[in-house]
């Protein structure tokens, strides 16, 4: 929604105070208008492969929706991971193991549908407590390898952003050219009265305000905000991971949640009472 909010202001700002003491009509060029798309287009299929192409345009949507991550997101996680470490500490690791082959079918998973409908990260969770169930590698291996696959992970939901921010940069020299070959246009016609040469003249310096505006005005926020949308994403992974190691490290299922509660942004961060006030009256259920 603020990004529709951003472009109006963006518009109104930029079109509505030239409206004020120019002619719209001379901002009208549609070869202009059409060469800037082409240009950015073909320019963006051609720099990138087929699957970041359908990954990119798939992303867009998501930009006009909320995030998915907030707080009561993230205090279902730690406490789903609460009940999990309770039930480890309680009855040994191997008491987990029906819970971590069937989630969709787990009597703890099951509490949390909001988390289990979530496949990428009740994968996340899955495997690395089949690690722990399995017992062959130790806190520092798994540690490496939830680096490795976190950081595969916020390469991969980072493309989007990146391309689009290589999109934007390449936009104001597409201007440029769109304003040269107007030029160029204007050049085989001096002949023609002064009036007409200043409307082609003005329709040629339209293609670099178009570049311009085009690139730090729609493309680049839209860059911006699908980098902070991969940052996003790749959060919740870290707190899982700091949770399940601070576990094997030897700490109680409630110290080791307080290490994950911590890891989050303020604003998604429950309170150290709210925590264990939600804890509490989950565990009476």
């Amino acid at each position: 929604m603020l990004l529709i909010v951003g472009y109006i202001i963006i518009l109104a700002a930029s079109v509505g105070t030239y409206a004020v003491h120019g002619s719209l009509a001379s901002l009208w060029q549609p070869m202009e208008y059409l060469a800037i798309i082409g240009l950015a287009l073909g320019a963006f299929l051609a720099s990138n492969d087929l699957k970041v192409v359908k990954t990119t345009f798939g992303a867009l949507p998501n930009l006009f929706k909320g995030s998915k991550y907030n707080k009561t997101v993230y205090v279902d996680l730690l406490a789903m991971l609460f009940e999990v470490l309770a039930k480890v500490r309680k009855e040994g690791l191997m008491s987990i193991e029906n819970d971590v082959e069937n989630p969709h079918e787990s009597p703890i998973f099951g509490k949390y549908p909001s988390m289990v409908n979530d496949h990428h990260t009740m994968e996340f969770i899955t495997d690395y407590l089949r690690m722990m169930v399995g017992g062959n590698l130790n806190a520092l291996e798994i540690e490496n390898l939830m680096d490795m696959e976190i950081e595969t992970h916020h390469h991969e939901t980072a493309v989007p952003g990146h391309a689009m921010a290589k999109s934007a940069d390449g936009l104001p020299a597409f201007g440029i050219v769109v304003a040269v070959m107007g030029v160029v246009n204007v050049m085989g016609s001096v002949g023609e009265p002064p009036p007409v040469l200043g409307r082609m003249i003005g329709g040629a310096l339209v293609g670099t305000f178009l570049g311009i505006l085009v690139s730090y005005g729609f493309v680049s926020p839209v860059a911006s905000l699908l980098e902070q949308k991969a940052s996003e994403e790749s959060k919740i992974y870290q707190v899982i991971k700091v949770v399940l190691l601070a576990s094997m490290s030897g700490y109680a299922p409630q110290v080791a949640i307080e290490f994950g509660r911590k890891v989050l942004f303020s604003n998604d961060r429950p309170g150290f009472v709210e925590l264990e006030g939600e804890l509490k009256a989950r565990k009476g259920k």
